[in-house]
């Protein structure tokens, strides 16, 4: 029974490497497996070491309720555990077995009835090691009260037994283990639990003092439910819709240009006073190929009003500070009268002015980001920009 106990801790600790984190979530949890118990060394009348009792391979079953704080985990645990007798063994000869002392019990190991249990309610507290969406190992310890039964041990001549009492104190429990999200909110895994009461007393038959202490270890399979965890934030893409941050939105169709300006007929060509827009990709205030396109009709066009006032209104879009927009757009005025100057449009005769997000050609809540409102319109003569 030792090996086996000692194999079962080995697994356990081979397979305790980085528990679930469900930060700032609270969680329920149901355990159960087998267990194994130490052999109970019994200390009767003062007499050290008068007895032992060997046990069968028991069950544990348990519940319990926590809080995630991300790194560390607390939790509030009630447990139940048993395991059927199996032999005892008298170590001195003269263990006195019934409730009149009826049979005194010579050194040997003799097949009994009776079992051993213990229902105990534990405060654990669980270091966890690993990100949320795979596998991840957790480690901790707990203390709490534990009420110890045991019951009959008797031996198959012995008559009703040499104890049947119970004894509640102090009790404490290591724990290591792994576990992994089946879904958002459920999770499974396994679990070792090394459980530990000491200094039992309890009343034998005929008023004698039998003293030990249990010691037991437990393969759990557990499933847990997380629920108010803060959900997963989430990212608005272009068209609506929402997806996950490390999702990829789709690609946003470009805006076709405006069609270019109508070809002057013979007689003498009015001024097309605009307004000529040009758009900008996200956060950018570089000309595009579209946009150059636009400006070289703009500056054409220019060429039929004179000298003309030239105002150049930069826009962008809300997807950012009111302040950082007013200093885009007035960017993207800034290379839309470098482009036009570097083509022949006199830099004293245009303006610019910048607009920030404050007029946009496509209403929007605040934070969205919209193609059309990333522009500069480019307007000739006078009352340009009004």
């Amino acid at each position: 029974m030792r090996n086996l106990v000692i194999g079962l801790a080995m697994a356990s600790t081979a397979i305790a490497s980085p528990a679930l984190a469900r930060d700032g979530a609270w969680y329920v949890e149901l355990d159960g497996g087998p267990m194994i118990v130490e052999d109970l060394d019994f200390d009767i009348s003062n007499v050290s070491n008068a007895a032992t009792l060997d046990s069968k391979t028991g069950y544990d079953f348990g519940g319990l309720v926590g809080y995630d704080f991300g790194f560390i985990r607390l939790e509030a645990e009630g447990s139940y555990r048993a395991a059927d007798a199996s032999a005892l063994i008298v170590n001195n000869g003269g263990l006195i077995s019934g409730n009149n002392g009826a049979l005194t019990l010579p050194a040997a190991q003799y097949a009994l009835d009776g079992d051993s249990s213990v229902l105990s309610f534990m405060v654990n507290a669980l270091a966890d090691f690993g990100d949320d969406d795979g596998i991840q190992g957790f480690v901790g310890t707990g203390v709490g009260v534990a009420r110890t039964k045991l019951n009959g041990f008797s031996a198959v001549t012995s008559g009703p037994g040499f104890v049947d009492d119970s004894d509640s104190g102090f009790a404490w429990q290591a724990l290591a283990g792994v576990r992994a999200p089946l879904t958002d909110t459920i999770d499974v895994g396994l679990k070792y639990r090394y459980f530990n009461t000491e200094q039992l007393n309890f009343v034998g038959s005929n008023g004698r003092s039998v003293q030990t202490e249990w010691k037991s270890h437990s393969l759990l399979g557990t499933i847990g439910f997380n629920f108010g965890g803060a959900p997963a934030p989430l990212q608005t893409c272009w068209d609506g819709t929402q997806l996950p941050m490390d999702a990829v939105c789709p690609a946003r169709p470009v805006a076709p240009p405006p069609p270019p300006p109508v070809a002057p007929a013979p007689q003498p060509v009015a001024c097309n006073t605009g307004p000529y827009i040009v758009f900008f990709e996200w956060d950018r205030s570089d000309i595009t190929p579209e946009a150059a396109t636009i400006l070289n009709s703009a500056v054409s066009a220019y060429a039929n009003c004179g000298s003309a006032a030239v105002m150049l209104a930069g826009h962008a879009d809300r997807s950012g500070s009111s302040q950082y927009n007013v200093g885009l757009s007035q960017r993207r005025a800034d290379a839309v009268r470098s482009y036009m100057t570097a083509r022949g449009v006199a830099d004293t005769r245009i303006s610019t002015e910048a607009f920030g997000e404050s007029q946009p050609r496509v209403p929007t809540a605040d934070g969205v980001r919209e193609l059309q409102n990333r522009r500069v319109e480019i307007t000739y003569g006078p009352g340009s920009g009004m």
